[in-house]
């Protein structure tokens, strides 16, 4: 692969970038022009010739592409965006900014105009949006042989052949689908009709991730899209497909680890919208954790009496916080493939149950042990009633992971039935809220076993 560094190191020189780029790897190209500045990469993409230069801009890889385009002359970006596929050039057009986005969308020629327009047209997120209008199509009565003249002419123009899909020559209704292969092996004078299956369809208002699982569950290569009388809008393709899997497996990790889902690749995003998108939550959480300072300051009598009671408080916050993060990580990707529904939170609720109440249990006999080691060893002295000491570590376990794991698995529900996206029950907030509910969950235990002794 092309270093571009080797390339610039007297300086950076667009003929020379785009040279070295002639016989690279589209992927590989994309990389490299990753590493410029937009107006650099737009020079160099001006230089590469003009179908590899519409390969590049295909490529969702290719970071500021809208910023890529902008810096282009206007007579360059035109054709370069009318022989780009259209969902792709639609996704460009989306991200320009006035005037240059109306500029070049008038001069793109009808054809490319009315397609991009179309697809725009699509909630964001949604089958329509993603899909591409560049399928093979033929009537049901054709032949084969006629069939596979019609794909030779415009296989260039399409962004897969692999499917064929079957129309009725009157209501142009889909009638059915036919994949290349069973085409190829079909007999010259046969109709394509009675060759084709019944394909699986979605409707252009679905949203992606119901599209994804389609053609997980299915394996297929595209899926059709239709209208509700069947007239075929358009495909989405599997790297469609795989495009969307990452952006949400993204968007949601994003989510869980207590922040608001950034768009911009990470080295990209400005140092503003970082503070925002980070800072929000942030000073949420942070509110939040001042219940735990109140919570402490209502057992601040017994605190003082009890000493030691302190010393296992980052053990019970934690083991909570940890559990509820646990069960809310299971379940926010349960819900996303669809293994639980939201009506199974009563089975759930009774599967945690006794699910925490065993781990409690067994994060117990572990801090009951400790407790018990270092007093006979001598590595620290827990007082006179060091045994009820243990206990109480003990039972507060029981009970802080077992609320940690109902709370943690109950909160994807909650969110989902109000309708907000499960993954916004992120780790920290799980934690946040375990840590305030276990504090009063472990003095609550404390003023039971230790009354009349060190309380």
């Amino acid at each position: 692969m092309t270093d571009i560094h080797t390339i610039s190191e007297d300086g950076f020189n667009a003929a020379v970038v785009a040279a070295s780029l002639t016989n690279e790897h589209t992927a590989d190209t994309v990389d490299i022009l990753n590493r410029l500045e937009p107006e650099e990469a737009a020079e160099v993409l001006r230089l590469l010739p003009r179908e590899r230069a519409i390969e590049v801009l295909d490529k969702p890889e290719l970071d500021f592409a809208a910023e890529i385009v902008e810096a282009l002359p206007h007579d360059v970006a035109i054709p370069l965006l009318a022989g780009m596929s259209a969902d792709m050039a639609a996704d460009l057009i989306q991200q320009l900014r006035d005037p240059p986005r109306t500029e070049l969308m008038e001069g793109l020629d009808p054809a490319s105009r009315n397609a991009i327009k179309s697809l725009l047209a699509y909630p964001a997120n949604t089958a329509g949006a993603m899909m591409t209008i560049e399928f093979v199509s033929a009537p049901s009565n054709w032949t084969v042989e006629r069939t596979l003249q019609h794909i030779r002419q415009v296989e260039r123009t399409r962004e897969t052949v692999y499917a064929i899909y079957v129309l009725d020559p009157v209501t142009r209704r889909l009638a059915g689908a036919l994949s290349l292969r069973r085409l190829i092996a079909g007999e010259p004078d046969e109709r394509i009709g009675d060759l084709a299956v019944t394909p699986i369809t979605t409707l252009p208002l679905a949203d992606r991730e119901d599209v994804a699982r389609l053609i997980a569950r299915h394996d297929l290569l595209a899926v059709p899209v239709v209208d509700k009388a069947s007239h075929l809008l358009g495909i989405v393709t599997f790297d469609d497909v795989i495009d969307t899997i990452i952006e949400e497996s993204t968007e949601d990790a994003q989510k869980f680890g207590g922040m608001e889902a950034i768009e911009e690749p990470y080295m990209q995003i400005k140092l503003g919208d970082m503070i925002r998108k980070r800072g929000v939550w942030l000073a949420v959480l942070f509110v939040s954790e001042m219940l735990t300072a109140s919570v402490m300051q209502h057992f601040e009598g017994e605190l003082e009496k009890a000493l030691v009671l302190t010393l296992f408080i980052p053990l019970i916050m934690s083991s909570g916080g940890n559990s509820g993060s646990q069960a809310t990580s299971l379940l926010i990707r349960a819900l996303a493939l669809h293994d639980v529904k939201l009506s199974d939170w009563w089975h759930v609720m009774l599967r945690e149950l006794p699910t925490g109440l065993l781990l409690g249990a067994g994060l117990g006999i572990i801090g009951l042990f400790r407790v018990v080691m270092w007093q006979k060893l001598g590595i620290y002295d827990y007082g006179e009633h060091w045994f009820l000491v243990g206990v109480t570590v003990a039972a507060a376990l029981v009970g802080v992971v077992t609320f940690g794991s109902v709370v943690g698995s109950m909160l994807p529900f909650l969110l989902q039935r109000v309708g907000f996206d499960p993954a916004s029950a992120s780790a920290p907030f799980v934690a946040t809220l375990v840590d305030v509910t276990g504090l009063m969950i472990y003095f609550s235990v404390a003023l039971l076993i230790l009354r009349g002794t060190l309380l």
